[in-house]
């Protein structure tokens, strides 16, 4: 079932709209690319997504950058061989969000390279993604970064003569 999920990405993201943390809030996939590189993900101006001031709650923004990166690494590394999960995060609040914000996430072929090579035999990788959340004129709201963790599942790892 997986297998089919990570290789229809149109499927992949008709799925994440519908998943009831990004329906709810509004928090919506625009776009993943083929190759699971780059995705968009917008956030809607709804009622009950505002906080007391008026902005986008805190939260939802949050919510928008949790599972995209560690799925984006499942389509490209493939959920069979690697455990990926969501480590660490922190965001940092730079100004209200008003209206409609997206979030633009890219994994570059160094990073895919820097994570096959510190897991290939069969260590924890911990790679770290920057994102940024804008608004409707481009301006950052926010920047979050996540700390993935990355490791060979144990059929996959080299065996050790321990």
């Amino acid at each position: 079932m997986l297998d089919f999920f990570f290789k229809h990405p149109g499927l992949f993201r008709w799925l994440m709209n519908l998943w009831p943390p990004f329906w709810f809030p509004g928090i919506r996939v625009v776009h993943i690319s083929h190759d699971y590189l780059y995705a968009c993900v917008d956030l809607k101006w709804r009622p009950w997504t505002r906080n007391i001031n008026g902005a986008q709650y805190g939260g939802s923004l949050f919510s928008m950058t949790d599972p995209m990166l560690a799925l984006m690494l499942y389509g490209i590394l493939g959920h069979q061989r690697y455990h990926i999960w969501d480590k660490s995060a922190e965001i940092d609040y730079i100004k209200p969000g008003i209206g409609r914000l997206t979030a633009e996430f890219r994994i570059s072929e160094a990073q895919l390279s820097d994570i096959r090579q510190h897991t290939a035999e069969g260590e924890k990788c911990f790679p770290e993604f920057v994102v940024y959340i804008k608004d409707a004129r481009g301006e950052v709201v926010c920047k979050a970064t996540r700390r993935l963790y990355v490791r060979l599942k144990s059929a996959y790892r080299p065996m050790t003569s321990e």
